[in-house]
């Protein structure tokens, strides 16, 4: 069993930054392709971006594209989610995600989840 625990969201203003991390506990973290996902208050969760278990291959939702950088620290057993130029629109509770084999954009794919940190962007 893989347990997740992510920290560093909080209150920003517009055009501020953020870094996510995402704790994991399992040994075998480097395995794993992680993701980040969000869900704002009455909509549905929604990637973010992932990362390959090498960190190679990144990938990104449109909305976050050339804001959002995603990276790994395996040594660490750790996952980031650097947040620059935050927009209002970008509020949300924000989750990482771990499944094993290769990313996807899918939630429903992903094996083991965290209990979700909050992002709040005021205008």
């Amino acid at each position: 069993q893989v347990q997740l625990v992510e920290s560093g969201g909080g209150l920003v203003q517009a055009g501020g930054s953020l870094r996510l991390s995402c704790a994991a506990s399992e040994r075998t973290f480097s395995s794993f392709a992680m993701g980040w996902f969000r869900q704002a208050p009455g909509k549905e969760r929604e990637f973010v971006a992932a990362i390959t278990w090498t960190g190679v291959n990144r990938y990104y939702a449109d909305s976050v594209k050339g804001r959002f950088t995603i990276s790994r620290d395996n040594a660490k057993n750790t996952v980031y989610l650097q947040m620059n130029s935050l927009k209002p629109e970008d509020t949300a509770v924000y989750y990482c995600a771990a499944k094993q084999s290769g990313t996807s954009r899918y939630a429903d794919v992903y094996d083991y989840w965290g209990q979700g940190t909050q992002v709040s962007v005021s205008s």
